[in-house]
């Protein structure tokens, strides 16, 4: 099976959560599986105690129960460990583009750690599948590995499944580059300024905004013609990476006219 062409770690990981709202839900299980150019692999798993009820239909998912993390620490706690693993790395994950980089990325902020993608790329291993087959992570698994993927919605089984897929996606696809840099271009949908993608590249590769009444404006301009708006982003329950994005270029204008 290829192995991959890394100029510095790669780390993949995969998340268990409370739900699928990037605003308001916690991870309850995060797995990471660093893979360092030489071929070394370290892998480490945490439960995490969200700070808040699991609801039933997510414990049904990953089996994860209020119980099961009463005891265990909260992402604060855990917030170093996770950011000393990842830190010199780049990212990789199954559907991790739209929700667990943007996830992890709240997580952090919240735990007071200024996490963002500078200096690192980020590859979806879900966007090189449906480009090119149309399925999920148990069937990807399958198809690309010839197993079953047992315990499917453990973080771990996960993690360590979306790793063996990469490699079996390079052996299969002799197109695919392996370097990590363009499997990201790749992979990724749009060119989002922020992780949860309410803020995108135009074709002038200039920030407008992808959502709501001004969605396709540029944001210099409407921070310009209507700054109001600025501020009810800011209170409204948007993600708290959105918003430090929004912030910067806020900063950066108010900067280009001293």
């Amino acid at each position: 099976m290829q192995e991959l062409t890394l100029s510095k770690p790669m780390c993949f990981f995969d998340l268990e959560t409370t739900g699928i709202d990037i605003s308001k839900d916690r991870i309850v299980e995060i797995s990471i599986l660093k893979v360092f150019p030489n071929g070394n692999k370290e892998s480490k798993t945490w439960l995490v105690n969200p700070e808040m009820p699991i609801p039933p239909s997510s414990t049904e998912i990953h089996g994860i129960s209020d119980e099961k993390v009463a005891n265990e620490p909260t992402f604060k706690m855990l917030s170093s460990q996770v950011y000393n693993m990842i830190k010199d790395s780049d990212l990789a994950g199954f559907n991790s583009d739209r929700f667990d980089i943007p996830l992890l990325a709240e997580e952090m902020l919240r735990a007071g750690v200024d996490f963002d993608l500078k200096n690192r790329v980020a590859v979806d291993i879900q966007t090189i599948f449906h480009k090119k087959e149309e399925r999920t992570l148990s069937a990807a698994y399958k198809f690309y590995c010839g197993q079953t993927l047992e315990n499917a919605h453990s973080a771990e089984a996960d993690t360590n499944a979306t790793y063996e897929i990469l490699k079996a996606q390079l052996e299969r696809y002799p197109d695919l580059s392996k370097d990590m840099r363009e499997l990201s271009e790749y992979t990724t949908r749009k060119k989002s300024v922020d992780f949860a993608g309410f803020i995108v590249l135009d074709k002038d590769n200039e920030e407008c905004f992808s959502f709501g009444k001004h969605k396709g404006q540029k944001v210099n301009k409407i921070l310009e013609s209507e700054p109001g708006y600025f501020g009810w982003i800011q209170n409204a329950d948007f993600p708290l990476y959105t918003k430090k994005v929004l912030t910067a270029i806020k900063l950066r204008k108010l900067n280009s006219k001293n």
